[in-house]
């Protein structure tokens, strides 16, 4: 069987070496590794470079020397009761543990083509001779929203990046997705929501305790559970005894459907109540519990506009990290003739159905996938809030689409798996070789 379309944010270049993971030995010499790169975040809010000269801008990667300011005290990994001290390493509690300091996350290794090593464990009982030995660019990745911010931004003003002429400033994610490649939107994926779960997450769900970070940010534990924890007069916290799921990273599936009339001449489209103006997509929803994907889509289009759809069938997954979701797009058969009812969940402004050549227009349109970072600085309002980071104000230079020759309506870009659906659907030639062979 073929596999499926790669999109945008997917299909990830890194080994994540799941297995180092617990390796506190393993994690503080690769860190310190000159090829070590890292990305920034304030906030969910990735760091940005506009290159000198250009009007070109990409992830800011910069080395551990760039960030160590902002680290703390070594060990970076394995930390024990006091500043300074290593903690011992036969304890499951305080594998690779971080109880001070920010959360930093371990993405993986970049390999080079003639790499193929599989890294087993054994080979870091040396653990600063075997990193020595690796090939390829190790990633990190953290948050810095709770670092004093004056802080923050002597260590960004004294990084090498701009040291040799680059600004550099924390931009909302979504506008930024437009200056990656496929190989850094793939990182960006893992790390923005990698960096968002540990953020958001700071007590202990079973007993309110405060959390510190484990696994090189995989995992989380109650403060409760340290060896030098004083618990006097306290029940013991449930999360140290099973398996508890918010210990561990989060991935909320969401199904996202392009709803394809009888002649295969019509797609259903909706505007939802948060979209900005005259924007257009497929539909979407949260997986429930106790319903297959399939049952899902059949749902929510129901639900959403009132359509009934049958003959559902897979089209490719997409990484969507706002924060932490899995958007898992489909094709499914409807009845264009059937009346269209928005008044169930009342979640859209307005649903209906598009032919060919309609979409294909606004495809063509130099405007018709086009959005401004105010537009996407809007929908990360609604959607996450008001934005009260002042590193967004130095960002907000916002390229307007032209208004004096807008599209009759816009529809989502190819960076996001709602493009996709939609552009290989009106591509006919797409849409038939997906038909043929699952691509």
């Amino acid at each position: 069987m073929a596999e499926a379309f790669t999109n945008f944010l997917a299909g990830s270049p890194l080994n994540r070496l799941s297995w180092l993971r617990t390796s506190h030995s393993f994690l503080n010499a690769v860190v310190l590794s000159p090829a070590t790169r890292w990305i920034l975040f304030n906030g969910g809010q990735p760091l940005v470079a506009s290159h000198t000269g250009t009007q070109k801008r990409s992830l800011a990667l910069l080395t551990t020397e760039d960030v160590r300011p902002l680290l703390g005290a070594e060990p970076f990994f394995g930390q024990g009761e006091q500043e300074g001290q290593h903690c011992a390493s036969d304890l499951p509690v305080l594998e690779a543990a971080r109880v001070r300091g920010l959360s930093i996350v371990f993405l993986g290794l970049k390999e080079t083509e003639n790499s193929g090593n599989a890294l087993p464990s054994s080979e870091f009982k040396d653990p600063h001779s075997a990193v020595a030995k690796l090939t390829g660019t190790p990633y990190f990745s953290a948050d810095v929203a709770d670092l004093d911010e004056s802080k923050v931004n002597e260590a960004i003003e004294n990084t090498e990046l701009a040291k040799d002429g680059s600004t550099l400033t924390f931009v909302e994610p979504r506008a930024a997705m437009s200056s990656l490649d496929a190989y850094t939107a793939a990182i960006f994926a893992e790390a923005r929501s990698m960096v968002d779960w540990n953020q958001r997450n700071k007590f202990c769900p079973a007993c309110g305790s405060p959390v510190y970070s484990l696994w090189a940010g995989w995992k989380l534990s109650c403060t409760s559970l340290l060896p030098w924890a004083d618990n006097t007069d306290r029940k013991p916290c449930p999360s140290g005894r099973g398996l508890h799921n918010f210990a561990h990273p989060r991935t909320d599936p969401v199904v996202i459907m392009l709803a394809i009339d009888e002649s295969g001449e019509k797609v259903l489209l909706g505007r939802n109540k948060k979209f900005p103006g005259q924007f257009y997509s497929a539909l979407a929803g949260f997986i429930e519990p106790g319903e297959s994907f399939e049952d899902a889509v059949k749902r929510e289009m129901w639900e959403e506009a009132g359509v009934k759809v049958w003959n559902v069938r897979y089209h490719s997954g997409q990484p969507w990290p706002y924060p932490a979701n899995l958007m898992v797009g489909y094709y499914a058969t409807a009845d264009s003739s059937a009346p269209i009812r928005i008044d169930l969940d009342n979640e859209l402004e307005d649903a209906r159905w598009y032919t060919r050549e309609e979409i294909l227009a606004v495809l063509r349109h130099s405007s018709g996938t086009q959005f401004s970072r105010r537009d996407y600085k809007k929908i990360a309002e609604i959607q996450d809030g008001p934005d009260n980071n002042p590193a967004s104000a130095k960002s907000e230079q916002s390229v307007e689409v032209n208004n004096n020759d807008e599209p009759p309506f816009r529809i989502p870009a190819p960076t996001a798996i709602a493009g996709v659906l939609i552009q290989h659907w009106a591509e006919k030639h797409q849409f038939q070789k997906w038909m043929r062979t699952g691509l």
